[in-house]
């Protein structure tokens, strides 16, 4: 039981979790809005705007920051982490999703030619990010982090 009252006074994990659901419900707004229609997908789903990712790691460093300082051990390891999981957001894991977007439109076009070929299931597109959706996703995150900090 102490493990769990722990677990939830750890303000610095609250503000990344916090990064996260807050980032991924306006994902799912924003995809409403834009596509008239509600993808349950976008609720757990990678990709899209804002980057969950970027607000995860961007609010784990900003409480990091208040709780231990910008000169802490603790500060560099999290601003390291997030340097890498923004990076990877915009290069190899956006490349991915215009890959499948490629492969995908591919497969519908020799289902459309009448080859044998079968797509049973469509590969992910969304598990990238644009750098504004990391740039907006990385303020959500400096906005929580700073919430729960204060």
């Amino acid at each position: 039981m102490e493990v769990v009252s722990e677990l939830l006074s750890n303000k610095i994990l609250l503000a990344s979790c916090c990064g996260w659901l807050v980032a991924q419900v306006l994902k799912t707004i924003i995809y409403i809005v834009v596509n008239k229609n509600f993808n349950p997908e976008r609720l757990l789903g990678d990709g899209g705007m804002p980057s969950s990712h970027s607000a995860t790691v961007m609010a784990l460093v900003t409480s990091t920051a208040f709780e231990f300082g910008v000169g802490s051990f603790q500060f560099a390891i999290s601003a390291i982490l997030a340097l890498i999981v923004m990076h990877d957001a915009m290069g190899v894991r956006r490349e991915t999703g215009k890959q499948a977007k490629a492969i995908n439109n591919m497969m519908e076009w020799f289902a459309d030619l009448g080859s044998d070929v079968s797509a049973e299931e469509k590969l992910k597109e969304f598990v990238g990010h644009s750098p504004a959706q990391v740039f907006f996703g990385a303020l959500l995150g400096v906005a929580v982090g700073c919430l729960f900090s204060l």
